[in-house]
């Protein structure tokens, strides 16, 4: 749990270092028209995160929870994600992160294994959903890495 803990602490480093240094052209580039942009992506991350951050306090404080999700591509299409300040939202990110530590840094076992429920009766322990959270940033350093290549392989064919 503890390596868990650490990685979870580094997201918003690990966004930092992956965007360093992009111009806003890459930021915006779109790999297809059905694919996110880099800024999309940041801004997914943290609404993401401002859904997911509950979530995770529901299942330390309330025996079973109901948990709901989003509809991610519905946000992405419908709330202007394009307009919307990324820098801002990377901030946001930083400061749902680093809000959560403290309850991390005391977090017992048996809280590790405290349960949710989604609607359709899934359930996930505590620990999972971290889990889930510490994975979801990977995926998206990975789609942001393919989209820089892809940005740069678009520039070379131009």
């Amino acid at each position: 749990m503890e390596d868990l803990i650490k990685e979870y602490a580094l997201g918003y480093e690990m966004f930092r270092d992956a965007i360093e240094g992009l111009t806003e052209a890459e930021f915006c580039y779109k790999p297809a028209p059905d694919k996110w942009s880099i800024h999309q992506i940041l801004i997914h991350v943290t609404d993401s995160e401002i859904s997911a951050t509950p979530r995770l306090k529901k299942v330390l404080a309330e025996d079973e929870p109901t948990l709901f999700s989003f509809d991610q591509d519905a946000w992405v299409n419908n709330l202007g994600y394009d307009l919307l300040d990324r820098e801002q939202y990377l901030l946001l990110f930083k400061l749902l992160r680093s809000s959560m530590l403290t309850i991390l840094d005391s977090l017992t076992r048996e809280q590790s294994e405290r349960v949710g429920v989604y609607p359709d009766q899934e359930r996930f322990t505590f620990k999972q959903l971290l889990e889930f959270r510490v994975e979801h940033v990977r995926g998206h350093l990975a789609q942001i890495e393919r989209v820089k290549k892809a940005y740069q392989e678009n520039q070379l064919t131009c």
